[in-house]
């Protein structure tokens, strides 16, 4: 596997000389724009103080996220590798970061409106140290607008868009998702850990559902998704180790921050029918003496707590070694207590 270096110390070089003075305002602008909820009217990444700011605040987090659904998909498609992958609203490259992080090599496409971030996620991908990284081809490529959205590169892989269906509007929203469903067998939508997202992820899985896509993860069914109740939604954690300029610029002492997610993967029938868990752990798992809960959203469509008892041996260890997020295989329908 090809190890990209460390995004933190790529992301300072590539923001050398860009004002670093003015990083903590601008980042709080994005916090404030994200917060809000609202469709941004204007790119949100137009000018190079944005496009900085981006860089410095939500990359490593884009990135931590998008590794982390990149994993499940690539667990339940055992031996897949995507040789292309298309990059949807790639901003400075977030996205393309993780994913070249767990393959040998990969040849990435990253399409992105601003040719501000373009010109900084140019800057980051060379320092990467990663040859996939270093040699990815950057597009200027609107969705919509003024102009027509320019063509797509020829079929991919993989077609992965994180963090950007939040800035679309629902018609922008459908029309981004049945693009990505006819680049590639194989598509990761990725949007933050907010119920307004997963809302997002909900109406991108239907259409996928729609089009004869197989969902892959993280739902271990294609029914109707049991949290998507009033007062929850499904969601996920990845851990990042904040650096200096990421501390620095949210104005924040603690050394590392843990990213909400929601994503949905899905296959096409070209690629073969992905490998589904028994069931999915939904929330982090409780451990009390003896025994472990886990919140499981299970393949016959429902969510409950499972019970995992110290007298069941083995499957006791597993459950303690089990993250938020992780499959769990076998025996989910069984009281372990």
């Amino acid at each position: 596997m090809e190890e990209p270096g460390s995004l933190a110390a790529a992301v300072e070089a590539g923001l050398r000389g860009t004002g670093m003075a003015s990083l903590p305002a601008g980042v709080q602008r994005l916090m404030e724009a994200y917060r809000s909820g609202e469709v941004p009217a204007a790119p949100v990444l137009a000018s190079a103080r944005e496009a900085a700011a981006y860089a410095a605040y939500r990359m490593p987090a884009t990135a931590a996220a998008t590794s982390a659904a990149f994993a499940q998909l690539r667990l339940a498609l055992p031996g897949w590798a995507p040789a292309d992958v298309l990059d949807f609203g790639a901003g400075t490259g977030g996205a393309s970061w993780a994913v070249a992080g767990s393959l040998d090599a990969v040849r990435l496409t990253l399409l992105e409106q601003s040719a501000e971030a373009v010109r900084l996620g140019q800057a980051i991908l060379a320092a990467s140290g990663s040859r996939s990284l270093t040699g990815a081809q950057w597009r200027l490529w609107r969705l919509a607008g003024g102009d027509a959205p320019a063509p797509l590169p020829a079929r991919a892989d993989l077609a992965i868009a994180a963090y950007v269906l939040g800035e679309l509007t629902a018609g922008q929203q459908e029309h981004l998702v049945g693009l990505a469903l006819r680049a590639a067998p194989v598509v990761l939508l990725v949007e933050p850990g907010t119920p307004a997202g997963h809302r997002r992820i909900l109406a991108a899985r239907t259409q996928l559902l729609a089009a004869g896509f197989a969902i892959a993860a993280p739902c271990p069914h294609q029914l109707e998704c049991p949290l998507a109740v009033p007062g929850d939604w499904c969601h996920f954690a990845a851990r990042l180790q904040r650096s200096a300029l990421h501390r620095q610029v949210k104005g924040v002492e603690l050394s590392y921050e843990d990213e909400k997610f929601s994503y949905i993967a899905a296959v096409s029938p070209s690629a073969g029918g992905p490998d589904r868990p028994a069931g999915r752990v939904v929330r982090r798992p409780m451990q009390r003496k003896n025994l472990v809960l886990l919140d499981l959203c299970r393949a016959d469509g429902s969510s409950s707590s499972q019970p995992v008892g110290k007298s069941k041996g083995e499957i006791y260890r597993r459950a303690r070694k089990t993250s938020w997020g992780d499959r769990w295989d076998g025996h989910a329908s069984t009281e372990f207590t």
